[in-house]
């Protein structure tokens, strides 16, 4: 059979999945699901394109690490504008639909907490959100044991004269990253003398700003939608997501910013 656009993209079986369970349809549920099985599309690209930064990093390949952080920054700024295609349904939209989710809730995204220990926002004791059916989970522990896109990071900065201390690289590779004052001394000295390396750390920022804005954008979206209500997955709601707000992926990054 001849090769086409349709079956190279599986349209057949792409277009089939946007399966509502209101019955009669509510017609915001449509909205509502495409726009999450599109965000964990993005999410399979960041995690895709993440493994390539941590090789390159590894491989002091500081040109493929600039491309590639180009990417997910723009692809970021896209997961941001796509809140403001969610926020053309109403609370009263949602509130038709929202019992038909039951427990089910953007709390249990396995791509997005990989995504996060990808990116060395490592916690183990969040896996017991997760049960051994759910889909990507032997993944998510792998990522959880793995080294981070922070501890290739140090590779990079190792091959370009930065000290890094044996206590981040001995610590428990279950650990979150943590910001370091040698590091940061190191980072510094990189900014003042290397305008191609500096290039590469304000895209790394862009990304962490990036990823911030969308956390917060993702609060107001939820605050905006449903108030104080309980998430539907038994969560706190807008209160638990309160909580993630302003995580660094980068802290040392940030922590210099006022001796640049």
């Amino acid at each position: 059979m001849e090769l086409t656009y349709a079956s190279y993209l599986k349209l057949d079986d792409l277009l089939k999945l946007q399966v509502g369970r209101s019955e009669p349809p509510e017609h915001d549920e449509s909205l509502f699901i495409i726009i999450h099985q599109v965000y964990e599309l993005w999410f399979k690209l960041i995690l895709h394109e993440m493994d390539k930064i941590s090789r390159d990093f590894s491989a002091n390949d500081l040109h493929g690490a600039v491309h590639t952080f180009k990417r997910i920054r723009t692809v970021m700024k896209t997961l941001v504008g796509q809140l403001d295609i969610l926020e053309t349904m109403t609370p009263m939209s949602f509130r038709a639909f929202r019992d038909r989710l039951e427990r089910a809730s953007g709390f249990q995204s396995v791509q997005f907490r990989q995504m996060e220990f990808a990116l060395g926002l490592k916690s183990a004791d969040a896996l017991k959100y997760y049960t051994e059916e759910m889909p990507g989970v032997d993944e998510l522990k792998r990522r959880l044991r793995a080294p981070s896109v922070v501890d290739h990071f140090y590779d990079f900065l190792e091959q370009n004269g930065v000290d890094v201390p044996g206590e981040l690289r001995a610590r428990e590779a279950t650990a979150p990253s943590i910001p370091n004052e040698v590091v940061q001394d190191g980072l510094l000295r990189l900014y003042t003398t290397q305008p191609d390396i500096s290039i590469l750390l304000e895209l790394m920022t862009d990304f962490d700003e990036g990823l911030q804005e969308w956390r917060y954008r993702h609060v107001k979206m939820v605050e905006r939608t449903i108030g104080n209500k309980r998430g539907t997955g038994g969560t706190l709601g807008v209160e638990f997501l309160k909580k993630t707000l302003f995580q660094a992926v980068f802290p040392d990054l940030w922590a210099i910013r006022h001796r640049l």
